[in-house]
């Protein structure tokens, strides 16, 4: 089994897969000063179809964590946004030929969420234990319509993403 070890996750480093959705350094003051609004934080892509937010409840998971599956959208980006300050581990891979190449993990931290590019190879939610044991709760805002918008592979050997 290969080990990877997770990296925090930084808008740098995650550039090639996607956005960090996190609160920016130039909010604008709303709402009579009562608010800022961290504007514009992700590029969605949605090919046919529309828009959708939808609620995903996931299991938390633990460090180390094996895997073998990732998976692709080739008509929408997919956003995570994390409904509670605990952190989420990131899956990603770059594409080679039409398959997965080798994948890199992340970490994030509380209050970070992603937007992973159109056809992205990503693994799945993935929330970590949070201190109170409650479950994974994220909003994703991804494409909803006809075709074929989900790839799955599998790889022949699996996975172990370890703390940094």
């Amino acid at each position: 089994m290969k080990e990877i070890v997770a990296q925090p996750l930084t808008p740098e480093d995650f550039a090639p897969f996607g956005d960090v959705i996190e609160r920016g350094a130039d909010p604008i003051s709303i709402n009579a000063g009562m608010c800022e609004r961290h504007h514009d934080l992700a590029r969605l892509d949605i090919q046919g179809g529309a828009t959708g937010i939808s609620l995903f409840d996931a299991e938390p998971r633990a460090l180390p964590y094996e895997f073998n599956l990732v998976e692709r959208h080739p008509l929408g980006s997919q956003a995570f946004l994390p409904m509670t300050m605990a952190p989420f581990l990131v899956i990603v891979a770059e594409d080679k030929d039409g398959t997965p190449a080798p994948p890199k993990a992340f970490l994030t931290q509380p209050g970070q969420g992603v937007n992973f590019y159109r056809n992205t190879w990503h693994g799945v939610l993935t929330p970590l234990e949070s201190p109170d044991g409650t479950p994974g709760l994220f909003a994703v805002v991804d494409r909803i319509g006809d075709g074929a918008n989900l790839e799955e592979y599998r790889f022949l050997e699996s996975f172990k993403v370890v703390q940094f």
